[in-house]
């Protein structure tokens, strides 16, 4: 029984911390019609914002990845917090456009890690039998951000200034990093088996070792080439979805907080099933219905719609889509690396996502242009990148799913491995 409270509060605890880590992130891409305009730049620059978050994100999550493993993963989790809402805070204080991605910069150095030490922290408490709900409540912070704190953040600005929401997020981030991480227990169980009395050279060789040996298994690359697909196929798109519906398809602004709760209304119900789906059947099925899902929606969405009046709809079966692909990929990976390991695995997962999420938001910058009537041009050249990336997705959640088995097959002893059938369910 109390294992089981445990569990729960710390499920609880995490929830809290990724609320804040996931708001301060989404908020800041439907947020960026409001401050392009009063920054004096271009509504398609607002690629550049993510990339700087997502760019700083991948060179901490590769620099974490030699460090983390090292270190109470609570302490470790109170820094990158406290760096995260020092950098929020900044971005709402930016005087340029400039300045505004550097402060992305920072709250991305600290936001990658923060995300990777609280997946650890849940692949440390919850067995692997129970991941996929555990997972599922986790990634509920994504629909409540959704549901609640993206459409706050957009009222915040139309009704004052676009700086309000970073500085209300900064400061409820300050109340949930000390209240919460002063409740959460100390994690250093991973510590264990650490050698003792070894020189810092030694240690850092040992690191470096540590890590090429991890990325030399193809079950690890595969569980890292399928985060990286993931990401750009999505982030390709999403810095400027807002400003798409807005421009082109006429979307009232006043509507826009309401477009962004109904999507997480739904997303917060598809996360709690999409996680039992995953523990039932595997992450293949679920990828593939995702991906079977998101293509058709944001094609029709933003390339064949012409008014406004889909534009809801076509949200509502996007967040559906985008629950069913990344609670897949993001609960398999769970399962790829050894206890000893998952840190800094999550760490260089982190720094593929936020690269694949950087290179994503470039290339849409790249390909976007903003005409002089204020529409948005470029819209199906960058959805041809995303199929692309999304059709080699699902193949490679099988490899992995795939991988698992083998592996597990082979922890267990077993001299006759059978063939795995195509679109497996990931073992228990």
């Amino acid at each position: 029984m109390a294992a089981a409270i445990d569990e729960r509060k710390v499920l609880w605890l995490l929830g809290s911390i990724q609320f804040v880590n996931i708001l301060e992130f989404m908020m800041v891409m439907p947020l960026g019609p409001d401050f392009t305009v009063g920054l004096g730049a271009s509504t398609s620059d607002v690629g550049y914002v993510a990339a700087a978050y997502t760019g700083a994100a991948a060179v901490s999550g590769f620099a974490g990845a030699f460090v983390l493993d090292r270190f109470d993963r609570r302490r470790a989790l109170f820094v990158a917090m406290v760096g995260l809402v020092l950098g929020t805070f900044a971005g709402g204080l930016a005087p340029t456009f400039g300045a505004l991605m550097a402060a992305r910069m920072v709250a991305g150095a600290f936001g990658g890690p923060a995300t990777s030490l609280a997946l650890s922290i849940l692949s440390d408490v919850i067995p692997p039998e129970r991941r996929g709900r555990a997972m599922g409540i986790l990634m509920g912070a994504f629909s409540v951000a959704s549901v609640v704190g993206v459409p706050c953040a957009l009222e915040l600005a139309r009704l004052g200034t676009w700086r309000a929401p970073f500085v209300v997020v900064g400061s409820l981030g300050l109340l949930v990093t000390f209240g919460s991480l002063s409740a959460l227990p100390s994690m250093t169980g991973h510590l264990r088996a650490r050698a003792k009395d070894v020189t810092a050279w030694q240690e850092f060789r040992g690191l470096v070792g540590e890590l090429f040996a991890m990325a030399s298994r193809p079950l690890v690359l595969a569980s890292w080439a399928s985060s990286f697909s993931l990401f750009v196929g999505s982030f390709v798109m999403i810095p400027n979805l807002a400003a798409y519906v807005q421009a082109n398809l006429g979307f009232p602004r006043e509507w826009l907080g309401g477009l962004y709760m109904m999507g997480g209304v739904v997303s917060f119900g598809v996360s709690r099933l999409v996680g039992l789906i995953v523990d039932r059947y595997g992450t293949t099925y679920a990828n593939a219905f995702g991906v079977g899902l998101f293509l058709p929606v944001v094609w029709w969405g933003f390339h064949f719609a012409t008014t406004w009046t889909s534009v809801p709809v076509v949200f509502v079966f996007f967040f559906v889509a985008m629950g069913f692909r990344n609670m897949s990929v993001n609960t398999q990976a769970t399962r790829v690396p050894m206890a000893s390991e998952r840190a800094r695995f999550q760490s260089v997962q982190s720094m593929v996502q936020s690269a694949a999420a950087s290179i994503a938001a470039v290339l849409s910058a790249t390909l976007l242009s903003t005409r002089a009537d204020g529409l948005v041009e470029g819209m199906p050249q960058v959805l041809v990148v995303s199929t692309v990336f999304n059709l080699a997705l699902t193949p490679l959640v099988f490899l992995v799913a795939l991988g698992l088995r083998r592996r597990d097959v082979s922890d267990t002893g077993a001299t006759s491995a059978g063939v795995v059938p195509a679109m497996v369910p990931d073992p228990p």
